[in-house]
């Protein structure tokens, strides 16, 4: 599965988000994705998405 490309992301799957405020230093939230933000079939810093939490950021993993 590869983070880059959004037919890799689906709704509800487990991943490993790097929010805005987290990007200098790499740290990853761990959730479920609500809705996929990003429009384009890939983007180099990761697919943008919205976790069930509310949180927004750019998936590093997928579990």
């Amino acid at each position: 599965m590869n983070p880059i490309q959004r037919k890799d992301i689906k709704s509800g799957a487990s991943v490993a988000i790097v929010l805005k405020q987290d990007q200098d230093t790499g740290y990853l939230t761990d959730g479920i994705v609500r809705d996929i933000l990003t429009k384009s079939p890939s983007h180099p810093h990761g697919i943008k998405v919205r976790l069930m939490s509310g949180e927004v950021g750019r998936v590093k993993e997928i579990y």
